[in-house]
């Protein structure tokens, strides 16, 4: 895939000339393989690049001012668009790149990819570690299985278990009388019938 930039190298505006300098200046920081299109020189690329900005990304007067940036056929953004990614550390996947291992932006879509699948590695180190050492689980883990290569998962309690688990929250309480003898309705419209 190759990175496009449109730029105008003969522009009277020195805004242009700093938001183009800023955005080629970043891609050869961060060695991002990029062509850049002249559309000051050449009328193919200035048309190129007004045809395949989408609408809703042109200016009110439909003319896009440079830089703009594509990925092959694939418009990924103008400056102010590279401005916020860059903020964001997310310039390689606004440019749709893969970002390299161990920087801060593959970082942080290792981060994101746990908080979507809930899956966290270092819990899963954790656990193996623990069972290794013959570490026995806290209470409240009682109800967590992992298996190989997997991380800890809750698992449901079976009715057998949450039996147990009901018996014992009953046995804390002493029981009132009403509670050890409950009354049944046959029960309560025998005692009825002999009041009346």
């Amino acid at each position: 895939m190759v990175i496009k930039v449109y730029l105008a190298t003969a522009s009277g505006s020195t805004a242009i000339k700093k938001k183009q300098q800023d955005v080629v200046g970043f891609l050869e920081a961060l060695k991002v393989d990029y062509t850049e299109f002249d559309i000051a020189t050449n009328e193919e690329n200035r048309m190129w690049m007004r045809e395949n900005v989408p609408g809703e990304k042109k200016p009110t007067n439909g003319i896009p001012l440079p830089p703009q940036i594509f990925n092959d056929q694939n418009y990924c953004g103008d400056y102010d668009t590279f401005f916020n990614a860059k903020e964001d550390n997310e310039v390689f996947a606004f440019l749709g790149l893969a970002p390299p291992a161990g920087s801060k932006e593959a970082q942080l879509a290792e981060k994101a990819l746990i908080l979507q699948n809930g899956k966290d590695p270092e819990e899963h180190h954790k656990t193996s570690a623990e069972e290794c050492n013959g570490d026995s689980a806290a209470p409240e883990d009682l109800h967590k299985t992992s298996g190989p290569g997997e991380a800890a998962e809750m698992k449901e309690p079976s009715e057998k278990e949450e039996e147990v688990e009901h018996k014992e929250e009953d046995s804390e309480e002493p029981l009132t009388e009403d509670e050890e003898h409950p009354v049944t309705e046959d029960e309560e419209q025998g005692e009825a019938a002999t009041e009346s």
